[in-house]
């Protein structure tokens, strides 16, 4: 098997990419908020980047950050509204709002309608041609800039995940994880729930509109259906296979679920089924999906990562609130 083939090189590159998006609902979901406009905020700022790449010539990498601060700046729009919702309201709103970008671009000029854009510069293209020009000599230089293009990725997601510990293990953190618990028992306890709930919710579209500038970078070509329905159940089967208490959860799952589809290719005939057939029995033994709190910390503590045995912030959250309660009941 040629381990440098562009298709293999290409599936490691989307497992990247989907990791990315799957970090991003994960991180929304630290504040309890089960939002579906993922996909939305990736398109927008896919259809940025690739605007401002190739119409107005804006480097790659500064188009990406743009279409990124353009889907936090839609984040801050409909999320001033709906952060106040909870539950299947929230999900509701959301997905409407990601159904809504889509329709928009579909009816736009400058995004192509339905036919989409294409000739988009790709960041492979764009090391291929960099190579040339440097007179690089040695392995294939098609798959020096695919594995170029692979270490790049890797970087921007290293950030991300470093970035989610670092908060995990702050005081926005901490706050996550009470409003997670109980939205009313944090407020109580001083939490500003409105803005960490936006705080939460625009940096996980900032997130997915990264992941959307990387994607339309990467495949050329992108229209409107790349960012329907399909895309958010396929995004919100990431952290929920993989284990949303837990940013590895969200890598796990969307690694497994972007290799599956092509392991059981073989099986053209009846790989939704097995698809399907996996997401239910995981379900039905693990509803909290693969990785949860206290297993990450059992596997930290097996490599030595972790001493002292781990307290899930939710359950520390919890007792404090129970006696907070306890002693205000005992006052009256």
């Amino acid at each position: 098997m040629d381990i440098f083939n562009p298709y293999y090189l290409q599936v490691v590159m989307f497992m990247i990419i989907n990791a990315i998006l799957g970090i991003s609902l994960y991180f929304t979901l630290s504040s309890g908020q089960l939002s579906l406009g993922a996909a939305g905020f990736m398109g927008i700022g896919a259809y940025v980047a690739a605007l401002l790449s190739l119409k107005a010539d804006v480097p790659i990498i500064i188009a990406i950050i743009i279409g990124g601060l353009v889907a936090a700046l839609a984040a801050v729009i409909i999320g001033l509204p709906t952060t106040r919702l909870k539950g299947l309201y929230l999900a509701i709103a959301t997905l409407g709002f990601g159904e809504v970008v889509r329709v928009i671009i579909l009816n736009m000029d400058v995004t192509n309608g339905a036919l989409g854009l294409s000739g988009i510069p790709s960041i492979p293209q764009k090391l291929t041609s960099f190579l040339y020009s440097v007179d690089f000599d040695g392995m294939d230089v098609q798959a020096a800039a695919n594995l170029l293009t692979i270490l790049i990725l890797l970087i921007v997601l290293i950030l991300i995940i470093a970035f989610c510990v670092r908060i995990g293990n702050s005081r926005i953190g901490r706050a996550f994880a009470a409003i997670k618990a109980d939205d009313h028992a944090a407020e109580l306890m001083g939490i500003n729930v409105v803005y960490y709930k936006m705080l939460s919710f625009v940096v996980g579209a900032f997130m997915a509109g990264v992941g959307g500038g990387l994607y339309a970078h990467i495949t050329n070509f992108i229209n409107p259906t790349d960012f329907g329905y399909h895309k958010v159940v396929q995004i919100l089967l990431y952290p929920v296979f993989g284990g949303s208490d837990v940013v590895w959860g969200s890598l796990l799952g969307s690694f497994v679920l972007t290799l599956l589809p092509e392991v059981l290719r073989f099986l053209s005939d009846y790989r939704d089924i097995i698809y399907g057939l996996l997401l239910v029995v995981l379900m039905a033994f693990r509803p909290n999906g693969i990785l949860t709190e206290s297993l990450t910390a059992k596997i930290a503590r097996k490599l030595g990562l972790h001493k002292d045995p781990k307290i899930p912030e939710t359950q520390v959250l919890t007792e404090r609130f129970e006696a907070y309660k306890r002693a205000h009941e005992d006052e009256n």
